[in-house]
């Protein structure tokens, strides 16, 4: 992992503040590759995914082959209990619930393609496996993507997820 101090240079010696450390992270994917997540505020996501095709490449030629993916800084706030209730004196919204946060980045990790269909399989242990079915004309600028896709997912959010490429039938 990279020393964000030594990435970001700034006029007359200055250390970077929190934000600016704080924007980008680098994770291990797999055995020997890393992607790099660059959190982008909510606000200026769909400008940032109006340019992100050649903006991808671009850093993915700079950081020698890592992959780049763009994801919205979102914050989740607890589910309210009997106790917060009375602190709290708005509701929470749908957009700041944990499920919507997950889904979310979901989206934001595969964004040149699209979510067509999403199923959750139950094991016998108990233990939870999301597919994610992904366009299927979108499957040769993904593909290559798909295990850093499930990396990073796993990560940020701790589910195991599994991306295909369905063949769909009437």
């Amino acid at each position: 992992m990279f020393s964000t101090s030594a990435k970001i240079v700034k006029p007359n010696g200055e250390k970077p503040d929190e934000f600016e450390s704080g924007i980008s992270q680098e994770i291990e994917v797999g055995g020997s590759r890393k992607a790099i997540i660059i959190f982008v505020p909510v606000p200026q996501l769909k400008s940032f995914q109006k340019i992100q095709v050649r903006l991808v490449r671009e850093l993915e030629k700079k950081f020698s082959g890592k992959h780049v993916v763009f994801i919205a800084q979102r914050r989740i706030l607890p589910k309210p209990t009997r106790k917060s209730r009375i602190k709290n004196k708005q509701k929470r919204p749908r957009s700041r619930t944990l499920t919507a946060v997950h889904d979310a980045i979901l989206e934001d990790l595969v964004f040149p393609s699209e979510i067509v269909g999403k199923r959750i399989r139950v094991k016998q242990d108990c233990s939870r496996l999301i597919k994610v079915h992904l366009d299927k004309a979108q499957q040769n600028n993904v593909e290559h993507k798909v295990e850093t896709f499930s990396g990073v997912y796993k990560k940020l959010t701790g589910k195991d997820v599994v991306f295909e490429f369905p063949e769909f039938q009437l």
